[in-house]
């Protein structure tokens, strides 16, 4: 066989059997008597007789072919069996049918083994069936819901309810239910979990069916099973929508094939018999190969070890290997002989030698692949190998030291050592056939007990809930001495196993240290730029096929990933910066800005900040061309528009291109594998951007400043080295630098693309998975709370009761048994998701998105090409950190901690009203996460300590008027800074709900408050400058707040409707949400008028402004409006409060009144005589005021007598009275005199009133007299209305021309000025 030479260094001999000596010398052939006891120690039959005994010939070159004839002769029971065996029918092949055996609708994978559920309850059965005889099969439960597996007729007829084991003559087990049906269901098994195998047995002799989970018998399941003429039995499932599993007819080793199959149970497909007994004589003498070595000056054989087997290019021994791969090599391209023999070869290299010896002897092996084998060969077998490798390590059992895993991941690792073979897998396996991100994650044990979790954490112990700040709530009792050993035996154990975990995952960083390695280049491209390619692949399947259940890669998997992904990259970032000391450390790292904007990075179809990429290029191109020296080619611009992008037009995919999977209703198609990794035919708005992409023509000298770059489109596939690093430092991935960034290079262009993916990658979808993963810690701390209490009534339940005690006792044991199971679950979950080197990848990214953001934003205009998720990673990492890894890790520990959130804050301050930021979800979130921010004491120190100028510009995006704008939010925001100074406003929780449970004790919402002077005072401070802000402002805010609680009071009365409605109604769940919303907004918009009477109460009380009097009037009307509506007697208010229904909670007296009350009091009480009489006399005016109800606020229903003192209130009566752990004293008494005020004022009002005449009434409000007319339309009404007419439109009321001017008007001055005239 020819030799194409991998990596060795052995010239192309012709090498010729000679028994003369000089040529033996000459040639390295040895002597005759040597070589043939060398062959005959090789070739030796399995009975160590010589199969050359019996001639008197010597063994050697020339005879050995016949030689390898005899040793590979097998007898006549080893052979295959062909055509039909007895007992079955169908082909020998045993496959799905995704013909004609289904029903509803299902996804195959291209083996035909495979299949995952996609409709409600869909069935598909095998090609073959059998009649007689004992057969099994086994299947891989790859996800654990519900199915039915077993077998069925070919008579049974199944639909979208009815499934295997639902009809007579089908048969199946229910491991999601524990039972078997068959028409009827009992219960029968035990629960299975992914990752089990369950083995279905049929006996046809004696008509009896069983199954086993992991190779223990659950028992015979059915007895007399029908049997006769036109009875054949195929395996066949039935599983519900996302369910997986994968088939093993015999195409592999079974996993628990001995036991059963001794007793006589044979596998549905039989396995190459013959094929297994050849391949496992030539591995033998392989191995003899490996363990003798021979000494031409001696003459002798030497026996050694297989791990010391060096190839030394010994022509004997190079020959003696040729004649044996050109017989092994045929063989190894079979999965099942793979499995079987090439595995259990190389796991027992990996499992007897040191790491080292077996990554030598595994790379040995594979030279010598390379070398006797043809590339189709070799190519064949490794896909094979890998695939199987990752098979079984991905569904492996969990044993406590993790063994199993640790073997298959230091097989890889030798096997990815090799540099050609490695950039085989990289090119066409690992990313396109395989899903070999699995590599990297470590499944959670599902069953405690069979991973070993009891012994290695004897001692469980669960946390208290605390505060996501680090602090304990108040509630939490002190720590006992108990419990106190009983943790640290619990962190002993946690240690342990977090030890044992990091074995696995130091194997899982050295395979990506592989795949990154860039120094491999010799004879072809590096296997990291490899490794570029398929990983940005990855990210666009990822990005565009959410949704897309089987194209997606499993959260669960990303999250590994990307941990692994970080370690890796950080070495090689830091081995770079060690040998070039211009570079910057892994600490300092971010993402350049012109990455963004000069195309060499494949964005796909996400969103810019400042919107589509097409859209930033034309309106943009200006800038680019000044600040990068980047021209767009127009001809380019022209071609990537929509119109020129018709499907009709899309080229047809080639050979090498895997069709995308394809879905049939009520059909099964044999689909590509489901890989995550494959190259999907891109949309149209994939095909559009992606044919818009900007690329740059690297130029082949460093550029002058003056110099301008023509760009070209260019496509991942298309990339080269030389595109990625450049020939220079600026070139490349860099080219086009901003002036703002500096010349330096941070490290290897390379590395920077690969670290954009990790932060596009925690985007995808592992924040999500890190929130989804909180859920354990939730679990315990609601069974640890569920057990407290069952322990509180132990200790509370009367002796009598002995069956209520016997009772609790049962409930107390069955909560520390799922405690015990959790704690010890939730040890495994901190380890591998939560611990603290998780924590601090997580803050590596957030501290280079901040970097990234700040250089990004110094580009000016240019900013708005930074795809959005950059923010959105910098926004949900923080809140991972502060959410998500406590109590066990605080962020507080963090380096750099109070920089890092000083520096977020300066981001969220600053570009929450960025103009350059056009998308409404991006936008949203960054006013949510400011939000968010000022809740806590931390995060609103961090935004004080800001510059100052950047706190006054964000207070002054807040004050900006509410219309066109999400103002809710901001309003929420300013609520926050103002929350803890306000009447009443010192509460965590309303006082009406302190007695139930909150959803999240964590939500922002439910923080203590922690208001901010500093904003404030920057907030009065902007109020008072100019004469326009704090008008425009608080226009906006009477608006919404006159908005939100009408839209309130007209929700309340259609619940009231609905519920006084003799027929039962059931009211509709979002509008009692959007109800509670509204309240919310009320209650909210009025702290926010409080804060501002407070801080600044000249704007409404000073009245040489010129639009004080009417914001006073038009405050004083909506307080009216609202006590009027909440303290009328047996009014709606009181009878929707009243029915407590669920999604209302909020809604209650006291929110609101007390925000009214502290409007009131800082207008009536506090401040100059001359302010709080003007503040009456506005509000005694108003035709709404009833002093009935300032009274309501301290439980009286009429204004008491002067000069006397108030009654106590009445305790079924509403009264501030009664709030006293809220109210202070103080403030009680600052509604006392209020209320005397007022009784006096309306009394003197009262008298001194004299009766008005309709016609001199204001035609708008009815409620003031004439006092202004409009000119030139002469039209007349109070000043009220037309005031605050103005502030929204200039047309007059009454005949829509415009106003130009108004002027005070007086009935008796215009009537004598008329009379004179006359």
């Amino acid at each position: 066989m020819a030799s194409k030479g991998a990596g060795m260094s052995f010239s192309r001999k012709s090498y010729k059997l000679t028994s003369d000596a000089e040529k033996s010398r000459v040639t390295g052939i040895v002597h005759e008597k040597l070589l043939n006891d060398y062959l005959q120690r090789i070739f030796s039959s399995p009975d160590h007789v010589p199969p050359a005994a019996t001639s008197r010939k010597l063994l050697n070159f020339q005879n050995l072919p016949d030689c390898l004839d005899q040793l590979l002769q097998v007898d006549s029971e080893d052979e295959e069996s062909q055509g039909q065996v007895e007992g079955r029918l169908g082909p020998s092949t045993v496959v799905l049918d995704h013909t004609g055996g289904f029903e509803g609708l299902l996804l195959v994978d291209d083996d035909l083994l495979e299949v995952i559920g996609h409709s409600n309850f869909g069935t598909i059965r095998s090609t073959t069936c059998v009649y007689k005889g004992k057969w099994l099969y086994e299947v891989l439960i790859s996800s654990q819901g519900l199915m039915q597996i077993g077998w069925c007729t070919i008579s049974c007829r199944f639909n979208q309810e009815e499934g295997v084991g639902d009809t007579p003559n089908s048969y199946a087990y229910d491991g999601n239910r524990v039972r078997k049906w068959n028409v009827t269901t009992t219960n029968y098994g035990k629960a299975w979990a992914a990752g089990d195998i369950v083995s279905c047995l049929i006996d046809l002799d004696a008509g009896t069916l069983s199954f086993c989970l992991n190779g223990v018998s659950l028992g015979t399941a059915f007895e007399n099973l029908s049997k006769g003429q036109g009875m054949a039995y195929f395996p066949a499932i039935s599983l519900s929508f996302k369910e997986s599993v994968a088939f093993n007819f015999g195409s592999r080793p079974l996993r628990y094939r001995f036991g059963m199959m001794a007793v006589g149970f044979r596998p549905l497909q039989d396995p190459p018999g013959a094929d297994l007994v050849r391949a496992q004589r030539l591995l033998g003498c392989f191995r003899a190969v490996l363990s003798v070595e021979l000494d031409p000056v001696e003459s002798r054989l030497v026996e050694k070890e297989s791990s010391e087997w060096q190839l030394q290019g010994q022509p004997t021994v190079l020959l003696t290997l040729a004649h044996i791969f050109h017989r092994f090599a045929p063989l190894l391209h079979e999965v099942y002989l793979v499995e079987a023999v090439l595995i259990n070869f190389l796991l027992g290299i990996v499992e007897k030698g040191t790491p080292a010896q077996a990554q030598s002897m595994v790379h040995q092996v594979l030279d010598l692949f390379w070398l006797f084998m043809e590339d189709y060969e070799v190519q064949d077998c490794l896909k094979q190998l890998m695939m199987s490798l990752l098979r079984l390590y991905r569904f492996s059992p969990i044993v406590p030291d993790l063994s199993l895993q640790i073997h298959y991941l230091r097989l890889a690792i030798s096997i990815l050592r090799h540099a050609k073979s490695r950039k085989f897998l990289l090119s066409n396996v690992l990313f396109d056939v395989l899903r070999s991100v699995i590599f990297f994650y470590i499944k959670s044990p599902l069953r405690v007990e069979e991973a070993g979790l009891q012994e290695l954490i004897p001692t469980t112990w669960w946390p208290h809930r605390s505060s996501r700040e680090g602090r304990e709530s108040k509630e939490v009792k002190e720590e006992t001495g108990e419990e106190r050993l009983r943790r640290r035996a619990y962190e002993r154990g946690c240690q342990r196993l977090k030890k044992r975990i990091e074995v696995v995952e130091e194997l899982q960083v050295q395979i990506l240290k592989l795949l990154l390695d860039n120094k491999d280049d010799n004879g072809g491209e590096a296997s990291r730029y490899i490794f570029l390619t398929k990983f940005r692949k990855f990210l666009q399947e990822n990005a565009s096929g959410r949704g897309n259940i089987p194209m997606l890669c499993p959260p669960e998997y990303m999250v590994c990933f990307l941990h692994r992904l970080i370690s890796a990259l950080r070495y090689y970032w830091d081995e770079y910066k060690a040998s070039n000391p211009r570079a910057s450390f892994s600490e300092e790292a971010y993402i350049p800005p012109q990455v963004f904007y000069n195309g060499k990075v494949d964005y796909f179809d996400l969103q810019r900040l400042g919107g589509l990429l097409s859209h930033l290029r034309k309106t943009l191109k200006d800038d680019l061309a000044a600040k990068a020296n980047i021209v767009i080619d127009p001809l380019e611009l022209q071609a990537a528009t929509m119109d020129d992008l018709d499907e009709d037009e899309e080229p047809a995919p080639t050979a090498a291109q895997r069709p995308m999977q394809a879905l049939a209703l009520g059909g099964a198609l044999p689909l590509p594998r489901p890989g995550w990794l494959s190259s999907p035919t891109l949309g149209r708005a994939n095909r559009f951007l992606s044919t818009a992409a900007v690329s740059l023509m690297t130029p082949r000298r460093p550029l002058s400043a003056s110099e301008k770059v023509k760009v070209r489109t260019l496509s991942v596939e298309q990339r080269t080295r030389e595109d990625i690093e450049g020939s220079h430092w600026s070139e490349g991935l860099l080219l086009g630098r901003p002036p703002e960034e500096p010349e330096q290079p941070l490290t290897e262009n390379s590395l920077l693309e690969v670290l954009d993916g990790a932060i596009m990658m925690y985007n995808l979808s592992v924040h999500q998975q890190l929130g989804k993963m909180v859920g354990v810690s939730d679990d315990v701390n609601e069974y640890a709370m569920a057990l407290r209490e069952t322990e509180d009534k132990i200790r509370r339940c009367p002796k009598r009761r002995k069956d209520i005690l016997a009772e609790l006792i049962k409930s107390q044991k069955v909560f520390s048994e799922k405690l015990d199971h959790l704690s010890r679950r939730l040890a495994w979950v901190h380890a591998t998701v939560y611990s603290q080197e998780k924590m601090l990848d997580i803050y590596w990214l957030l501290r280079i998105c901040l970097r990234t953001i700040e250089h990004g934003d110094c580009t000016g205009s240019l900013f708005a090409f930074m795809p959005e998720f950059y923010l959105s990673v910098a926004i949900n990492s923080y809140s991972a950190l502060k959410n998500y890894f406590g109590p066990v890790h605080s962020m507080e520990e963090l380096p750099g901690y109070e920089e890092t959130l000083t520096r977020l804050a300066a981001i969220l301050a600053k570009h929450f009203a960025d103009t350059r930021i056009v998308g409404t979800d991006i936008r949203d979130s960054l006013m949510q996460a400011l939000a968010s921010y000022v809740c806590y004491p931390h995060s609103l120190r961090a935004v004080e300590r800001i510059p100052e100028e950047q706190r006054v510009a964000m207070v002054k995006n807040l004050l900006a008027p509410y219309e066109q704008r999400p103002w809710a939010q901001t309003n929420w925001i300013l609520v926050r800074l103002w929350r803890g100074c306000g009447f009443g406003y010192r509460y965590t929780r309303l006082p009406h709900l302190l007695k139930t449970k909150p959803d999240d004790a964590n939500l922002p919402s439910l923080q203590k408050p922690c208001p901010s002077t500093l904003l404030q005072q920057h907030m009065a401070d902007l109020l008072r400058q100019g004469p326009d802000v704090a008008p425009s402002f608080l226009n906006s805010v009477l608006n919404q707040l006159n908005w939100a609680f009408s839209e309130f009071i007209g929700m309340i009365q259609e619940i009231q409707q609905a519920a006084e409605r003799l027929e039962r109604n059931f009211v509709d769940s979002r509008q009692l949400k959007v109800c509670a919303t509204c309240f919310d907004l009320s209650v909210s918009l009025l702290r926010v008028l409080e804060m501002t009477i407070t801080l600044v109460p000249e704007i409404f009380l000073d009245w040489a402004r010129p639009t004080s009097e009417m914001l006073l009037r038009r405050l004083a009307q909506l307080l009216n409006q609202v006590l009027n509506r909440v303290t009328a007697e047996r009014n709606l208010f009181d009878r929707v409060v009243t029915l407590r229904l669920p999604g209302l909670e909020s809604v209650d007296h006291y929110p609101i009144l007390v925000a009214v009350t502290g409007i009131l009091v800082r207008l009536l009480v506090h401040g100059p005589a001359s302010e709080t009489e003007r503040a009456t006399s506005v509000l005694l005016a108003d035709p709404c005021f009833q002093l009935r109800s300032i009274c309501y606020l301290l439980g009286q229903p009429e204004p008491p007598a002067p000069e006397t003192a108030l009654p106590a209130p009445d305790r079924k009566r509403f009264s501030l009275q009664s709030y006293t752990d809220y109210i202070s004293a103080e403030e009680l008494a600052q509604v006392e005199r209020m209320l005397a005020h007022l009784t006096s004022a309306s009394a003197q009002v009262a008298a001194a009133s004299l009766p008005t005449s309709e016609e001199d009434l204001c035609p708008i409000c009815y409620a003031h007299p004439i006092s202004a007319v409009f000119q030139p339309c002469g039209h007349k009404s109070c000043k009220a209305c037309i005031n605050q007419h103005l502030m929204n439109n200039k047309d007059c009321f009454f005949c829509k021309a415009t106003i130009v001017s108004v002027e005070d008007w007086d009935k008796v001055a215009n009537t004598g000025a008329t009379s004179s005239a006359t």
